[in-house]
């Protein structure tokens, strides 16, 4: 369920990332799954990009392309906006969730049909459209195999690329078996978790519904604005049966989706598979352009999800989130995700770029979701996301940038400064004066080695800002002797 209010994004009664990580971190069986997904990825994303001697140089250009396309944004969407509608199909202009919601219910509700299939669903997710739908009498069905197990266990996505990451074969075995039926064609009898079993049963369960739907609901990976052409990428199959099959397609698409030109678009091309599943190109890229009578829907509409984006867009340093291709690579070599899980963040937008984008959407000082206001602290700063992403989005700047913005709205809202703000001008005047830093390091260091066991020192103690930052961390014990204690020693004057 997705927060109150027009934008979504964020699920309703989500606690800050702190208490949900805190709690992520006892469970063993999470731990031992993300390690094992994210470590298989992240290496299948080194092997094949490190085939390509050109690698930065598409970086740099993606980054380019991304730069240029969000500072003209507006040009760009209404170019395919007409280059959309010259080909058959029909522009919807959707300033939120609830506008979202409301435009696809409608148009659903038109065919007369009461359900439909979809795929490449995250800007869905974003919205709540399932939920909305549902309360309209429409069942959705999920036609991606993670979602699908997503939907089956009541759950909630946790990665961008492997929505079910959380969970391993096992566990879609036992969910397979217990809940499939429910949702129509059962598994079969003796179902064990071998992939391919496992796979064979989705099959199954989903062939029906491909055959039998009239509408389909899509997102889009990209837009090209001077053809109108709409692209999803996918590994299994199942875009191309709902973007071929229903007589209705909807496609649901970010308004920074789109790329001017089908040469802006061979870069991407190029960058995505290989950041996102390791490999050197999607075994299924389906473009289509408006309608062609006899081949494919006969009715097409695109749905230009807002959301605050143009919000993000205002922000000259937070703009560049935006650019994000959706390639999850941030995620699988984020420290704090690999531990944490994407459930963590509280966000259809989980990892280092949730933790950037995410509050964007939402508004950063907004006191609505604790979850979205803590998102930006969610981070060790380490910059490994900013190295593995292939449009070179800096995700520490933003993160730097956004919990600036996070302390001026608290302090805007009339609040006194916290304990970690005084600790902080309590450093800075230490600091400044070099008799009182020899004297704070003389008395951290006897301190920190009084309360060392085994050369660590576990949670401080107090409710202040030492305490909260050691909760969930060691710290090692201080020298014995300082480096400035040392230096004078040993090399001053030499």
């Amino acid at each position: 369920m997705t927060a109150p209010g027009d934008r979504g994004v964020v699920w309703l009664g989500s606690p800050s990332f702190p208490d949900a990580a805190r709690e992520a971190l006892g469970d063993t069986r999470l731990r031992a799954n993300l390690k094992r997904a994210t470590t298989v990825i992240r290496d299948k994303r080194l092997a094949v990009a490190s085939e390509l001697d050109d690698w930065e140089a598409l970086r740099d250009a993606a980054d380019a392309v991304k730069t240029r396309t969000l500072r003209h944004l507006d040009h760009h969407l209404v170019r395919l906006e007409e280059s959309v509608t010259a080909a058959g199909g029909t522009v919807h202009w959707a300033a939120d969730a609830a506008d979202a919601n409301r435009i696809v219910t409608e148009l659903v509700r038109a065919t007369g049909e009461r359900e439909v299939v979809k795929v490449k669903s995250m800007a869905t997710q974003e919205i709540g459209l399932n939920e909305a739908l549902a309360e309209a009498g429409i069942t959705a069905y999920e036609t991606d195999l993670a979602e699908l197990i997503v939907q089956l266990g009541d759950d909630r996505p946790s990665h961008i690329l492997v929505p079910a990451i959380h969970r391993n074969r096992t566990e879609v075995r036992d969910l397979f078996t217990e809940r499939m039926g429910e949702w129509g064609q059962p598994a079969p009898e003796g179902l064990t978790d071998e992939p391919a079993e496992l796979a064979e049963a989705a099959r199954r369960h989903l062939r029906e519904k491909f055959l039998r739907a009239k509408v389909a609901v899509s997102g889009a990976n990209f837009a090209v604005a001077d053809t109108g052409t709409v692209v999803v990428v996918e590994s299994e199959g199942n875009g191309r049966m709902c973007l071929t099959l229903p007589e209705t397609l909807i496609t649901v698409m970010g308004i920074e989706k789109v790329v001017p030109t089908w040469t802006d678009l061979e870069v991407f091309l190029q960058l995505l598979p290989r950041s996102s599943t390791g490999e050197r190109m999607n075994p299924y890229t389906s473009t289509w352009t408006g309608t062609t009578e006899s081949d494919g829907p006969s009715a097409f509409h695109l749905v230009l999800l807002d959301n605050g984006r143009t919000d993000t867009l205002a922000d000259t340093v937070g703009r560049q989130a935006l650019a994000c291709i959706r390639c999850s690579a941030c995620l699988n070599v984020c420290p704090v995700f690999e531990r944490t899980g994407g459930h963590a963040y509280g966000s259809v937008y989980p990892g280092p770029i949730g933790a950037v984008l995410t509050p964007q959407l939402v508004g950063v000082g907004s006191d609505t979701q604790s979850s979205a206001a803590s998102l930006p602290f969610a981070s060790t700063l380490c910059g490994a996301c900013y190295d593995a992403c292939p449009v070179k989005i800096d995700i520490p700047k933003l993160l730097v940038h956004l919990r600036a913005s996070a302390v001026r709205a608290k302090r805007s809202n009339g609040r006194l400064p916290g304990a970690e703000a005084l600790a902080m001008k309590a450093a800075a005047t230490v600091l400044d004066s070099p008799a009182l830093l020899t004297a704070a390091q003389k008395a951290a260091s006897l301190g920190g080695r009084a309360l060392a066991r085994n050369g660590r020192i576990g949670r401080l103690p107090g409710p202040g800002p030492l305490g909260a930052w050691s909760a969930d961390r060691d710290t090692p014990a201080p020298p014995a002797e300082s480096f400035r204690a040392w230096w004078r020693k040993n090399r001053e004057g030499k």
